[in-house]
């Protein structure tokens, strides 16, 4: 094992709406200590304490409002639909969040759900068609849940919060058993795009695991899965895997699987240039401020907190926009900024946008044309300066 990243007295949730600046600016803390393993390539955080972090339905991750993720979301539903014939199937979804993506596949499939998360809340619908046979359970996914079956078992965005991902997986393929037409699908983000981007804006607290396309891949493997299909999606920002079980606990090595020496290298140089990065948003934070310039951050959520953490000049900015109307008029845990709505910004008439993920430039363009604004959107991701 290799440490190679620390962030000290870090919020422990990162969604969690906060009511009062005074509650998020003492939201509880913990450390952070990114460990690499060396033979199998898993990236963690080795201080992470579980009994810190609770997931209820005061947690708010829902991105359904954003209009391109919502287009990829029912894009990726589709495609599940069609390639493995789920109409009219059975549909389980671990780690559901507020349920839009299993009412979404079910309505275009015209299935039945089961949905298991302690975040849900119920009434919250996204789904273009109705959906009747949906269910939910507010609960983590475990062994006691392991009679709900389904032809397809999605689970997307949730394995990176889970502190014993093999200890989840291997409970997945008891539950599965025998049943050879299972599939099932994961969504994780892809810690090669982190590292060689120096994204330090998605390295926070709840994500204690972190997930190459090799070291995912070798996760499922080893739990008697067969890979059917690996891949990167929403510019390169997640890891897709599909796989059913099998009884040979073969590895077989897929072309988008890295050799754990590549994840060496890009840890070494991560380590070496995210310094760097650091220096450079202080810098521009610091630009900013020496000008008088209004700058408000465009993300509320866990990118906007790590963000707003990791530097030391982020007291510049007074007010955080996000587009999810249940997390406006809410505070930013830890550092207490009002978070906003898009109108809001008539008012406030800021000079600098900057953009927690690069993939909403355009639509944020959009919506400030709308509002007939025009600052500088800078784009965290990539550091560029978008606009005129």
């Amino acid at each position: 094992m290799r440490i190679f990243y620390d962030m000290n007295n870090i919020p422990v949730n990162s969604v969690m709406n906060c009511d009062t600046g005074q509650d998020a600016r003492a939201f509880p803390r913990g450390d952070l200590s990114l460990g690499f393993c060396r033979a199998c390539g898993f990236i963690w955080n080795t201080c992470f304490d579980p009994e810190a972090v609770r997931y209820s339905s005061a947690c708010e991750e829902s991105q359904g409002y954003s209009p391109t993720f919502s287009a990829f979301a029912k894009n990726l539903a589709q495609y599940l639909v069609d390639k493995y014939q789920l109409n009219g199937k059975k549909i389980v979804e671990i780690g559901c969040g507020k349920g839009e993506f299993l009412k979404l596949i079910c309505a275009l499939g015209h299935s039945s759900g089961i949905g298991i998360d302690p975040a849900y809340v119920p009434g919250r619908n996204f789904a273009q068609e109705p959906v009747d046979e949906v269910d939910f359970i507010q609960d983590y996914y475990s062994e006691k849940y392991s009679r709900y079956q389904g032809d397809l078992i999605c689970c997307r965005m949730t394995l990176e919060h889970i502190p014993d991902p093999a200890n989840l997986i291997a409970t997945l393929r008891r539950s599965i058993g025998d049943q050879a037409n299972t599939t099932v699908f994961f969504q994780v983000p892809d810690v090669t795009r982190i590292l060689k981007s120096c994204a330090f804006e998605d390295i926070y607290y709840e994500h204690c695991s972190y997930f190459s396309p090799g070291s995912l891949a070798r996760l499922f493997q080893r739990n008697e899965f067969d890979i059917l299909d690996l891949q990167t999606a929403f510019n390169d920002q997640y890891v897709l895997l599909e796989a059913r079980p099998s009884q040979k606990g073969e590895e077989s090595r897929h072309s988008l699987c890295e050799r754990v020496t590549i994840m060496d290298e890009l840890v070494s140089s991560f380590q070496a240039d995210c310094p760097e990065a650091l220096r450079y948003w202080e810098s521009q934070l610091g630009h900013f401020e020496q000008e008088e310039k209004r700058v408000v951050l465009w993300g509320g959520g866990s990118k906007g907190v790590a963000f707003l953490h990791a530097l030391n000049t982020s007291e510049i900015i007074e007010y955080v926009v996000d587009i999810n109307p249940f997390r406006q008029q809410t505070f930013m845990a830890g550092t207490g900024q009002r978070i906003i709505s898009p109108a809001d910004l008539k008012q406030y008439q800021p000079d600098v946008v900057v953009v927690m993920n690069a993939i909403y430039c355009e639509e944020i363009q959009r919506e400030l044309q709308g509002l007939e604004l025009n600052p500088l959107v800078m784009s965290i991701e990539n550091r560029e300066i978008r606009g005129d």
